[in-house]
């Protein structure tokens, strides 16, 4: 019995003790809380800690010289904790805000669906003089506080569809990138959107205690654990912003493209396409109206023609024909062939001119019997098995000079135009067919479509005498001689040569040809001819089943060191020689000269509204 005492005086002492211990920690515990940390108490008291999501500057967006193109100001987000709004003056926070109950339970509902206790934006995009007015008695709406934030403006307002937009992201991306949370922005176009991942920096965060009246008081540990933001990625863009402000401005009124490249690097110098929008209209809280607007206007200025639009090349293809008949053989530079101007068939020509021509008076003529037959007799050529195995060979060369797909750049949503497979005329002929049956190929009718940016680009490989650089935005990241330029590396795809499978020495006389387009006596363009700089160009009249014809031009400048390529489209103009013609002459004097010398050339092309007729 002695011994079961002495074992139960042993355990009352143990739990005993073991109470003691407990007690002793929580009491250090309480000590830590209410003297050495006071953030607990601080919470305690006065409700809640303030997580801040600190956003980064965007980086800006500059043209190759340097001109500054997007930048950023600031706006204020109105945020919302939905659990801590309680007992507020609804109806003056309403007339506050300018907005009605209505309105306000709304919003607060679409907040606390998202979280009651996560800060999301209530009201986005308040202005400056705005902020200024609210913020004064905010702290009298207990949940509601103003975070800062950078959007967008457009000093020059030119080049929408190139620089793109920004707007608030949606589930879908924020499920495919955990960067993003509710209420963030994410380039949804153009630039802002290939280089999104560049241009947004990374955001930080600044955590603050906030009293009951909705006040900050301090930084949360002096700031211990705060993060600052990473300014994003500046950029330098191809695009010269004189050259794009000038071809917005010829285009006005006017529906189509211009698409310059610069031949030695695929750079951008401008791309045009009309009717176009201020790049402004998509920024702010009218940014969703405006879209919506511009979505159901009826002159669709939301489409990129430059880079969607397809059209028939009409006799700018005869470039391309001409080479490819060249390298297979069929015909030399001094091959001549019969014209009985517009008697002539099976295709008859719509100039009237002497005969028989060559290939130089053939471009330069725009004589289409010439390259019906070239065409015929290279795929009726004896030095080929068959018709077929000649197609093959007439559209492995045509597709070499980037047409017929979509190119693969920081260009998004290039459309890849058409140039015909031989399974789409077995279809269509039922295996049966000849040169005859597809002659329109040969003056760039028919199934062929190209877009004007694939027509810049055959200029710029005609002028380059047998290479490009796939067309892209991108010059450098950074401003122009920042060293962060050698910190991001462009795209190697950028910067890879495509050689055209054509031999060289064959682009000489076409060249010579596309000179004389301008310079000789029946130049189909002579009339636009620059004064002091020698082009090489080709005029084009697309056949539309819709309305009237379509004016075309493609050139180069200088002949002999091309420093621009150019395609113009001009939708229901008629003649290329008539309008698109003018607009590349004075788009190229405009880039090579910086200013233009025939101002009566420039009015004429201004007069002609295309709308309006």
């Amino acid at each position: 019995m002695i011994k079961n005492k002495i074992n139960y005086s042993q355990r009352k002492f143990v739990v005993g003790s073991i109470f003691i211990l407990v007690a002793i920690i929580l009491l250090i515990k309480l000590f830590i809380i209410q003297i050495v940390d006071d953030s607990y108490k601080l919470s305690y008291e006065n409700n809640t800690l303030r997580y801040i999501t600190q956003y980064p500057s965007r980086g800006k967006i500059f043209d190759r010289n340097g001109k500054l193109l997007v930048y950023n100001d600031a706006v204020y987000d109105l945020m919302v904790v939905p659990s801590q709004v309680k007992d507020i003056d609804t109806l003056s926070l309403c007339k506050l805000l300018n907005i009605n109950d209505s309105i306000f339970n709304n919003y607060l509902n679409k907040a606390s669906r998202y979280s009651r206790i996560t800060p999301s934006i209530f009201l986005s995009q308040i202005s400056k003089e705005d902020y200024g007015r609210i913020a004064e008695t905010l702290y009298r709406f207990p949940g509601f506080y103003f975070q800062t934030r950078m959007i967008r403006q457009y000093p020059l307002s030119i080049a929408a569809h190139t620089l793109g937009s920004i707007g608030e992201v949606t589930k879908p991306e924020m499920d495919h990138d955990s960067y993003y949370t509710l209420g963030d922005y994410i380039g949804k176009s153009g630039i802002e959107k290939y280089y999104e991942k560049e241009l947004r920096g990374k955001k930080g965060i600044k955590i603050t205690v906030v009293d009951v009246h909705n006040r900050e008081k301090e930084r949360y540990m002096d700031g211990l654990y705060d993060t600052l933001p990473e300014s994003g990625s500046d950029i330098t863009l191809g695009l010269d912003a004189e050259l794009q402000a000038y071809g917005e401005f010829l285009m006005d009124g006017k529906t189509g493209s211009i698409v310059a490249i610069e031949p030695s690097t695929g750079q951008i110098l401008a791309m045009v396409t009309s009717p176009t929008y201020n790049p402004n209209q998509l920024v702010g809280r009218k940014r969703g109206i405006n879209y919506s607007n511009l979505l159901n206007d009826p002159d669709k200025p939301l489409i990129n023609r430059a880079i969607s639009g397809v059209y028939p090349p009409g006799s700018t293809f005869k470039m391309v024909n001409g080479l490819v008949s060249l390298q297979s053989g069929v015909i030399t530079a001094n091959t001549a062939y019969p014209c009985n101007g517009p008697e002539s068939t099976p295709i008859k020509c719509t100039h009237n001119h002497y005969s028989p021509v060559k290939l130089i008076d053939a471009i330069e003529n725009s004589c289409n019997p010439y390259f019906w037959q070239a065409f015929q007799n290279m795929i009726e050529a004896k030095r080929f098995e068959n018709q077929r195995e000649a197609y093959k060979f007439w559209y492995d060369n045509v597709t070499s000079f980037g047409l017929g797909r979509a190119f693969k750049s920081d260009i998004p949503f290039t459309v890849s135009g058409n140039i015909p497979k031989i399974d789409f005329y077995d279809r269509m002929y039922n295996n049966v067919w000849n040169a005859l049956t597809i002659r329109s190929l040969s003056i760039g009718q028919g199934e062929i479509l190209v877009t004007p940016l694939q027509l810049a680009n055959v200029a710029a490989a005609i002028g380059n005498e047998g290479y490009y650089y796939e067309p892209h935005y991108i010059k450098n990241f950074g401003e122009q001689g920042d060293s962060l330029s050698q910190d991001i590396p462009i795209d190697s795809s950028f910067i890879t040569k495509h050689v055209i499978n054509i031999r060289q020495g064959h682009f000489k006389s076409v060249k010579k040809g596309m000179q004389n387009v301008f310079e000789g006596q029946h130049g189909t363009a002579r009339m636009s001819k620059i004064p002091g700089i020698t082009v090489g160009g080709k005029t084009g009249t697309a056949e539309n089943p819709h309305g009237l014809d379509h004016s075309i031009f493609m050139a180069f400048a200088p002949v002999d060191n091309p420093q621009i390529a150019i395609a113009v489209v001009v939708e229901n103009a008629g003649f290329g020689s008539t309008w698109a013609a003018p607009i590349a002459s004075l788009m190229i004097e405009k880039y090579i000269k910086g200013q233009i010398s025939r101002p009566y050339l420039e009015q004429r092309v201004l007069t002609f509204n295309v709308t309006e007729e």
